[in-house]
């Protein structure tokens, strides 16, 4: 791909859209579903033409398939030239060179399990993981991918709040857990996150208060105060 060619980039996070060169481009329903099948159920990699077309037209018998598959290939838009699908007489790719937002989700959440990856440019922005995988659609062949990611972002956005928190970015790691807790209610670990995200921004207050009052005016925090922090510590208090 020529790198100063306009950037094809295809958004599944949310809803279906087509963006060329920053300015979001017309697709027909059909071209839409083709289109997000190769990317979502194939990653980009060649599936059998007969196969796509059983999946995407399955209550049609094989040959008005293949037909609906043919149809919408050749209708489908080229923006500027550009071809959104390469196809031989047995299959059919996405062609390379086209961006699409769930791949780079899924690799900004598998960087963040990985240990020895930098944190600083995978935390900076967490907006594609607080996004479902095309929310209203029901396909059929939709249904377990759409699950498979939402598992996938919700574990890596309780990571990132950890992270964040050991990092002392509270305010941050509080919005990483309350959308998991927002994605998923019921979800025990987020609302967990939240909980220790708030606990240990409440001993980070104590410990700047306690180092600012023996500072200034040679003193301990009161009773009452150290009674607080107390079981978040798991031992009592010292007045020192």
């Amino acid at each position: 791909m020529d790198v100063s060619a306009p950037e094809l980039r295809m958004q599944v996070l949310g809803n279906f859209e087509l963006i060329f060169d920053g300015q979001p481009h017309p697709v027909s329903l059909p071209g839409q579903r083709l289109l997000a099948h190769l990317a979502v159920a194939h990653r980009g990699s060649p599936v059998r033409r007969a196969a796509l077309a059983e999946r995407l037209w399955a209550e049609s018998p094989p040959g008005r398939a293949a037909s609906s598959l043919r149809s919408v290939l050749w209708r489908l838009p080229r923006p500027r030239g550009r071809i959104m699908v390469t196809s031989t007489a047995s299959t059919v790719r996405l062609n390379e060179g086209i961006r699409v937002d769930l791949w780079e989700a899924e690799e900004q959440a598998r960087a963040i399990g990985t240990p020895d990856v930098p944190r600083g440019e995978v935390l900076a922005d967490l907006a594609p993981l607080t996004r479902d995988l095309l929310p209203e659609w029901g396909d059929d062949w939709l249904v377990v991918e759409q699950e498979s990611y939402r598992q996938r972002r919700l574990h890596a956005l309780e990571r990132a709040a950890n992270l964040l928190c050991e990092r002392g970015s509270f305010t941050d790691a509080l919005s990483a857990s309350f959308v998991a807790v927002r994605s998923e209610p019921l979800r025990e670990s987020a609302h967990r996150r939240v909980i220790e995200v708030h606990l240990a921004e409440a001993l980070r207050q104590y410990h700047v208060y306690r180092k600012l009052l023996s500072t200034e005016l040679g003193l301990a925090p009161s009773p009452r105060i150290r009674g607080l922090v107390a079981p978040l510590l798991g031992r009592p208090v010292d007045i020192a």
